[in-house]
């Protein structure tokens, strides 16, 4: 088996995943709570209700500990990534472990994703998108997606090229698009 990648997310992505994790904490927390505190209002003679309410804010303090204290720190531990020559190696997870081993033959586009959290603590997340679907690597400096990005899509190119000069054919979607266009 393969070692793990070598390089790391820029740890600032951290605090990203906290803002993340947060905000939609608190908006699922109030579109649960808001309905009882409705009814607590209206009729306070209904005892469940306040129970309901005390559940929902120990509900509300468990997740935000969770999420906020708990799982950054070990999510950023097991996000690793490498960038070779021939492929694209990603190792992630924490309960479910995933590694990803794309090869640039298969890259079909690399791009760049910038949202406005992650803008503001200066970091991107680069997007590789192949046939089975896309793949992401999230906080990484907007210099170093840059140079990510451009080294995947180099790559591809240099890997397309060397498969055209060994089968003595050219790009693989050039001819697929031949053949589908004389039909």
């Amino acid at each position: 088996m393969r070692a793990l990648p070598e390089q790391k997310l820029d740890p600032r992505i951290k605090n990203v995943w906290r803002i993340n994790d947060a905000i939609w904490i608190v908006l699922a927390f109030v579109c649960c709570f808001v309905p009882f505190a409705i009814i607590a209002v209206v009729d306070p003679s209904e005892g469940w209700v306040a129970t309901v309410c005390i559940a929902l804010v120990a509900a509300l303090v468990v997740m935000l500990v969770i999420f906020l204290v708990i799982l950054p720190p070990i999510r950023y531990v097991r996000w690793r990534y490498e960038l070779s020559d021939e492929y694209l190696d990603i190792a992630k997870g924490i309960i479910w472990r995933k590694r990803y081993i794309i090869p640039f033959i298969r890259v079909q586009n690399t791009d760049t994703r910038q949202g406005p959290i992650l803008r503001a603590f200066g970091l991107s997340s680069v997007t590789v998108a192949t046939a089975a679907g896309e793949h992401e690597i999230p906080g990484l400096g907007i210099e170093e997606a840059d140079v990510l990005r451009d080294r995947a899509a180099d790559a591809d190119l240099l890997q397309r090229s060397r498969d055209s000069k060994r089968t003595g054919s050219s790009c693989r979607r050039k001819s697929t698009a031949a053949i589908w266009y004389r039909l």
